[in-house]
């Protein structure tokens, strides 16, 4: 990446030749450029001609600047964040152009987003105060509006000595302390313009051949990893705005029993879910799950498997066997390929009565005064694993005050731990609620999740979904 270039850029025109080398001069009264006899002893090796210096220097300043381009480019693709990205360009171009200060605008061309800016060296109220410049009069803004390929670079050595900054320009200029600025557009042949960066200097400067040649060189190859993270980030937008589409926006109210949920997916994009469903005769239908795969496909799986659900807990909620067992017919014939495991509880709050069945999925926890358990589920196979799904219902009662917890499997693998260990982290942590926090189920569940995920349930480095759905019992 840029080596050619690099070597191109700073290749002498041609070999120093003997008419045209520099001559020495003469010390004692010998002619230095006259070679020594063959019988006479070689210089010493210290003693070379300036034109094999000058070529010594310059390779050195080759490496050098590959040394520098390579390491850069390294750390930039590191980042696997959009914005971790931006900011490590602005920190690199920093270094390779003497800057202290920058901005880079983030504005694809397709005007599909995200629309973002972010500072080196400057406080949010400083972004705000460029922000107050007549777009055309600030470098980035000529840069993207500009027709592509008409402006390569924008060099304000000077911009309190330009008598045509605009007024509001010179007047943030003094305000924020720069005197000079570079900037260039970040553009690929593929997606075209993506944004543009500007280096701020305290002091009228500008950058050498050298410096814009290395930046020129460096941004070319971020603009590419940066169109790449793009339309990553896109895509997880995209996903994440049709799985929150497909989820409850809220839970609803029923009398008698408070809920709270806490729900995040992972880089991926998994297909766990949840619900909660008004039911006919004041009952309540909770419902936890999750669908093999990622990405796409599996979201969409788990709106249609989700939207199944309700239909058929609104027909026959009472019997959560039936339930499950409609949507393990449907789930055999729409999505062959895919299997998927379920609980669904079908609740009476006035009589604090739960009746439930489970399909290869993991048992519920009951959290009171006087018990911590987990409820006694009997082992199924996950839907769509056999010819015919079928297991018994179980029906437990709870007492005034308790909270019953429904949870998905990435809750356990997110711990690490082998199931067992992460079944007894899960217990010891509900176990151990305060009561000061029993009343409230939204303090239940975030105690519960503090306690079994130490690194919280936004860590970015999992595969695994985690979804809590947390029903007190009045």
């Amino acid at each position: 990446m840029g080596v050619c270039d690099a070597i191109e850029h700073y290749a002498p025109a041609g070999k120093p030749s003997a008419m045209n080398a520099p001559h020495l001069p003469k010390v004692a009264g010998i002619d230095s450029t006259v070679p020594p006899p063959a019988h006479t002893v070689s210089p010493a090796p210290q003693a070379q001609s300036a034109p094999t210096a000058m070529i010594q220097d310059r390779l050195a300043g080759w490496i050098s600047d590959l040394t520098t381009l390579q390491e850069l480019t390294e750390r930039l693709a590191r980042t696997a964040a959009l914005d971790e990205a931006l900011h490590e360009l602005l920190r690199a171009g920093a270094a390779l152009v003497g800057a202290r200060r920058g901005l880079l605008v983030l504005e694809p061309a397709d005007g599909l987003g995200p629309d973002t800016t972010v500072g080196l060296g400057l406080a949010r109220a400083d972004l705000g105060h460029i922000e107050t410049v007549p777009r055309g009069a600030t470098a980035f803004g000529r840069l993207l509006d500009a027709p592509p390929g008409t402006t390569t670079e924008i060099v304000s050595a000077d911009l309190l000595a330009d008598t045509g900054l605009d007024p509001r320009h010179r007047e943030v200029a003094v305000r924020l302390g720069y005197g000079a600025s570079y900037a260039l557009p970040l553009t690929t042949e593929t997606v075209g313009r993506i944004g543009a960066a500007v280096w701020l200097y305290d002091e009228p400067a500008e950058p050498g051949e050298r410096q814009r040649h290395l930046i020129g060189l460096y941004a070319r190859h971020a603009a590419e990893h940066l169109a790449r993270l793009l339309e990553l980030d896109r895509a997880r937008t995209t996903e994440a705005t049709l799985r929150e589409e497909l989820l409850p926006s809220r839970l609803p109210r029923v009398a008698g029993v408070q809920l709270a949920v806490r729900h995040r997916t992972s880089a991926l994009g998994g297909g766990d879910w949840f619900d909660a469903l008004p039911l006919p005769d004041a009952a309540l239908g909770l419902a936890v799950g999750s669908v093999t795969g990622s990405g796409p496909s599996a979201v969409a799986a788990m709106g249609r498997l989700r939207a199944s659900l309700r239909a058929y807990a609104v027909m026959e909620g009472e019997d959560p066997v039936a339930v499950l067992s409609d949507l393990e017919l449907l789930l055999r014939l729409t999505e062959p390929a895919r299997s998927a495991t379920a609980l669904f509880a079908y609740c009476e709050p006035a009589l604090r009565k739960i009746v439930l069945a489970g399909a290869g999925h993991s048992p519920p926890l009951v959290i009171g005064e006087r018990r911590t358990e987990f409820v006694e589920t009997s082992l199924s196979a996950p839907l769509g694993m056999l010819a015919c799904w079928e297991a018994p219902s179980v029906e437990i009662q709870t007492e005034p005050g308790e909270t019953v917890l429904l949870y998905t499997d990435g809750l356990l693998h997110r711990t690490g731990d082998p199931m067992d260990r992460a079944f007894a982290r899960l217990h010891a942590a509900a176990a151990n609620v305060p009561k000061s926090m029993r009343d409230d189920p939204d303090a239940v569940a975030d105690h519960v999740l503090r306690t079994v995920l130490p690194e919280g349930i936004d860590a970015v480095d999992s595969d695994e979904d985690v979804v809590l759905l947390a029903a007190r019992f009045e």
